[in-house]
């Protein structure tokens, strides 16, 4: 039986937010300004048939077709919320679910670091893909599940605060971003985030 864990809806990419998908994805292209949909659900091949349901049913284009261990994870995006507003909407219709059927998002870890030391800041910048992590600069990483909402969340951080989008991970068990910037921006980021997160409605997750 296939559950909905994700259903994220982004009414509008922030310019970092949406350079991070670019860069990672190997799919279509995504701009600042466009809306945005992430759909994880399990088992994950159930993502194939989501993005042909979604794909002939609107005018939007996917930047994301991922299958891991678990889970799999769509994105899709478009000039028009409406396009993708609707193509979300035949998904969830073909497939027997309503929104509220999600998997509410929890936060499962928040760090707060202050005053980046130059040796973790050079660690971090090893494998990141976004902005460089500099000495000096506040920290805030967020964890939560399921993973894709942490792309909801990054946005909503950008909106929010002048920071700096360091890494973004949405797939697997758990989702974590990276994001930096001075202490007040950081702390600014953090509250938005949660907030983000705290504000999505769902269904709570069983627990293993």
């Amino acid at each position: 039986m296939s559950s909905l864990r994700t259903y994220a809806f982004i009414d509008r990419m922030q310019p970092q937010c949406a350079a991070h998908v670019a860069a990672t994805s190997p799919g279509d292209v995504p701009l600042a300004g466009m809306a945005e949909l992430f759909i994880e659900m399990a088992p994950g091949n159930e993502v194939f048939r989501a993005a042909d349901i979604a794909l002939k049913a609107a005018g939007v284009r996917p930047a994301l077709q991922i299958v891991e261990r678990e889970y799999g994870l769509l994105e899709i995006h478009s000039e028009q919320q409406a396009e993708v507003l609707a193509s979300g909407q035949a998904i969830l219709d073909e497939l027997g679910f309503t929104e509220n059927d999600r998997i509410k998002p929890t936060v499962s870890s928040t760090q707060f670091i202050t005053n980046v030391h130059a040796y973790q800041a050079q660690l971090l910048n090893k494998w990141r893909k976004g902005s460089l992590l500099m000495p000096g600069d506040s920290l805030f990483i967020l964890e939560c599940a399921p993973a894709a909402y942490v792309a909801l969340a990054a946005n909503e951080a950008e909106k929010a605060a002048n920071i700096k989008v360091i890494e973004i991970r949405a797939v697997g068990r758990f989702g974590r971003a990276f994001l930096s910037g001075t202490e007040s921006d950081v702390r600014t980021a953090m509250e938005a985030a949660v907030a983000a997160l705290e504000a999505v409605t769902g269904v709570e997750e069983a627990r293993r």
